[in-house]
């Protein structure tokens, strides 16, 4: 043995050294890989979870926007027939008060115009009273053909102002 190499020993450590490494593939290596996978694929599968739940978030975000959108729609349309029947609703208040206002000044002529004509009425009746008083007055004092001419003159004067 040149060198002082002993074969042997260097082939009893080179199998330690496999068996070594063996053992410690088997118990420590395989295993730790294999729980690393494991976490891997969890991690992975939340990861996976939580894209979909954002997915499913978003699209319940766009949904509820669009029902947003649409019942904003539907308040505008049902403001603008509001609006319409509210203006209808006072046009048709505003006629009936001009309605009102025209049959009440109607009613005001009538009753001045009634008033009116009762006032002439009563104006001629007392005339005719005053007229007949005066010609009574100027028959019962004044006998001559004089007082008879102012009387005429005097009814004919009545009847010129009535």
């Amino acid at each position: 043995m040149p060198l002082n190499i002993d074969w042997q020993q260097i082939l009893l450590h080179l199998l330690n050294f496999v068996l070594l490494f063996a053992i410690l593939y088997f118990l420590l290596y395989k295993p730790v890989r294999k729980f690393m996978a494991k976490r891997a694929e969890y991690y992975e599968t939340l990861d996976a979870q939580a894209k979909q739940a954002l997915a499913e978030a978003q699209q319940s975000r766009d949904a509820y926007a669009e029902k947003l959108a649409a019942a904003d729609a539907e308040i505008a349309d049902r403001k603008k027939a509001a609006f319409a029947e509210l203006e209808e609703a006072s046009e048709l208040h505003r006629h009936r008060t001009e309605e009102q206002a025209k049959k009440l000044i109607e009613d005001a002529h009538a009753s001045i115009e009634a008033d009116r004509t009762k006032m002439l009425q009563e104006a001629r009746h007392e005339i005719t009273g005053l007229v007949a008083e005066a010609a009574e007055k100027l028959v019962t004092s004044d006998t001559t053909a004089q007082a008879y001419d102012r009387f005429l003159d005097t009814a004919e004067r009545g009847e010129s102002d009535v």
